[in-house]
């Protein structure tokens, strides 16, 4: 089974430059998870509330970093979850274009 998180937007402090650790900017996260639905129950609005609120109290310098932070939160949560494809984008950072970073994740169980 997989389950898919579309544009999960909401407002946090991420970033490296000065002006992005003052004012909290738009974060649009999307993810897809692959689980094994034989090993239990994977709950998509407590998934896209970790994710949420991993972001917003992290406070990330770079977005690689929360992106592995909400990895590791994920897996250790869920250990139905066989892999996970994130990106986080931040659509207002430049003026003529949105800025996105993936990684994609393969449990180790």
């Amino acid at each position: 089974m997989t389950i898919h998180i579309e544009d999960l937007k909401f407002q946090s402090i991420i970033g490296i430059l000065d002006f992005e650790r003052v004012k909290p900017q738009d974060v649009i996260v999307n993810a897809e998870i692959e689980y094994d639905d034989t090993e239990g129950f994977v709950n998509y609005a407590d998934i896209a509330n970790i994710i949420k609120k991993t972001v917003i109290k992290g406070e990330f310098l770079l977005i690689e970093d929360a992106l592995k932070e909400i990895n590791l939160k994920l897996i250790k949560e869920y250990k139905a979850i066989k892999s996970i494809n994130l990106k986080i984008t931040k659509p207002s950072i430049l003026p003529d274009c949105k800025v996105s970073v993936s990684d994609y994740f393969k449990s180790q169980s």
